[in-house]
């Protein structure tokens, strides 16, 4: 996996190897000058944005372009980034989209690059505003709080909560136990799997629930619990006679570039091994 892309290698040294903050630094940073964070910053149009528009088309917008950024590891503070994110707020500005799931995502990256501004606060309150009575969120919901919550739009919100610091440390952990009362993935009601491709997981998950995506949820919030051990399992069960994980086939849609070709996959087994990794810590 050392061989692999900056985007794969600063992973593998921040949660497997048990390298120091320096040497993971360095590495993290190469994800703006080499690899596949490289290509996508010189696709930036002069105007910061990508694509040719902010929200579509999926999967080269503005949008999912920082997404998958943000999952590469760009750092924290890049310009590029941050006038990418300013062109979400300004077109947000004009639309004013009051949809749960497409906030989230302008929250999250834009906290997590560091363009925080009165209106992403404000938006932070509407994500709050719009949490269900079962702790979730959903985009479908439009007032009614007790329609069930999607799994799709919660792990956004949480996402995007999470990036913004937690700020308000109850909704998180209501959002938190939506998907614990589900085993994370399984249907309250049949106990079977409640979204049928979340049993795969693709490098970039964009806008999708998968249970590799919730645990590195759980993982980076430190928030183990026993209820998930079934998610765990569905992500070991996934590991290939060679010991590593396999790629997926994207969601349908115009890509930049195919990350990895198919057959094994050094980004989702190094994803998946620092699920394991944290979960076997909490053992010892």
């Amino acid at each position: 996996m050392l061989d692999g892309d900056p985007a794969v290698r600063w992973r593998v040294l921040r949660d497997l190897t048990g390298a120091g903050e320096p040497e993971v630094t360095r590495e993290r940073a190469r994800v703006a000058t080499e690899g596949w964070g490289a290509r996508l910053l010189a696709e930036q149009s002069p105007d910061g944005t990508w694509g040719g528009g902010v929200y579509t088309p999926k999967w080269t917008s503005t949008t999912y372009t920082l997404l998958r950024l943000l999952w590469l590891g760009l750092v924290p503070g890049h310009p590029a980034a941050l006038r990418g994110c300013a062109r979400l707020w300004e077109w947000q500005d004009r639309r004013r989209v009051a949809e749960t799931c497409v906030v989230s995502m302008f929250v999250r990256v834009s906290c997590a690059f560091g363009h925080r501004t009165g209106e992403v606060d404000e938006a932070i309150a509407f994500l709050l505003d719009q949490q269900q009575d079962d702790g979730g969120w959903n985009c479908a919901a439009r007032g009614d709080r007790a329609k069930h919550s999607s799994f799709h739009t919660s792990i956004m919100a949480l996402e995007a909560l999470e990036a913004a610091g937690g700020p308000d440390a109850v909704a998180a952990e209501r959002g938190r136990e939506f998907f614990l009362a589900h085993r994370l993935y399984r249907s309250h009601r049949t106990g079977e799997v409640a979204v049928r491709g979340s049993v795969r997981f693709p490098a970039f998950p964009e806008w999708h629930f998968d249970v590799l995506r919730g645990l590195e949820y759980f993982a980076r919030t430190g928030a183990r619990d026993d209820r998930l051990a079934d998610a765990v399992d569905v992500v070991a069960r996934a590991r290939r006679k060679d010991g590593r994980w396999p790629t997926y086939s994207a969601y349908p849609g115009k890509q930049w570039f195919q990350a990895e070709p198919p057959g094994a996959s050094r980004l989702n087994t190094a994803r998946a091994l620092s699920v394991l990794a944290w979960w076997d810590s909490g053992r010892r």
